[in-house]
């Protein structure tokens, strides 16, 4: 179900990368930990993580699909995938860091409601499920299970995301007079993650792995 450990490793390095590039999920996460304690920042990670997890297996379930109608399918989704982070990667590189939200933290509410606004805010993401489309087939093998690969490079990302996420959490509640200074260095992290996205793509599209597709 998961690649060979070379092609592992570059996705577990890939997906590290995105997880700990300041976005909207850590911004929801960072305003939750810093406007209500520790207790709602765990349960917004995991919401978040959830909601991620349902759209890894969206995805996961669509592409078998398609890919049981056609096997030319993996092949045009292959590259439309690697088209997209190339997309993915310049946009990064051109956007503004995302701020912080220190000054905005939402009211009090109950944990559990923090938790389902979690899960929503994630799962109702279109683009997340567009991204896992894009990226999983990288680093998948046409000769495999789409649906097994899939679902498990899925779990892989969520649970590296969810790790980063507890980070964000752990490092708020404590050095929380010092978080304004994430926005002043978010675009290095944005383009370390473009830098990333865009080599993948080219990798891809120049064919440098003949033995997946």
């Amino acid at each position: 179900m998961l690649p060979d450990p070379p092609l592992l490793l570059a996705f577990v390095a890939a997906s590290l990368v995105l997880a700990l590039t300041p976005g909207p999920a850590v911004v929801y996460i960072l305003a939750r930990t810093l406007g209500q304690g520790r207790a709602c920042g765990l349960a917004s990670v995991l919401g978040v993580a959830l909601g991620n997890l349902g759209n890894a297996i969206g995805a996961a379930l669509g592409l078998a699909a398609l890919f049981a109608v056609s096997s030319a399918a993996f092949t045009v989704v292959k590259w439309a995938g690697a088209a997209y982070l190339v997309y993915l990667g310049i946009r990064l590189w051109r956007a503004a860091p995302a701020g912080t939200g220190v000054g905005e933290a939402p009211p009090a509410q109950p944990l559990a409601r923090v938790f389902r606004d979690g899960f929503v805010v994630a799962l109702l993401n279109p683009k997340t499920s567009l991204f896992f489309a894009a990226f999983l087939p990288q680093f998948m093998d046409a000769q495999g299970s789409a649906l097994a690969q899939t679902l498990a490079l899925g779990g892989v990302f969520v649970g590296i995301a969810c790790c980063t996420d507890l980070f964000y959490v752990l490092a708020a509640s404590l050095i929380a007079p010092r978080l304004g200074s994430i926005s002043r260095h978010a675009v290095w992290g944005n383009r370390l993650a473009g830098t990333s996205f865009i080599g993948l793509g080219v990798l891809t599209a120049l064919g440098t792995r003949p033995a997946r597709v």
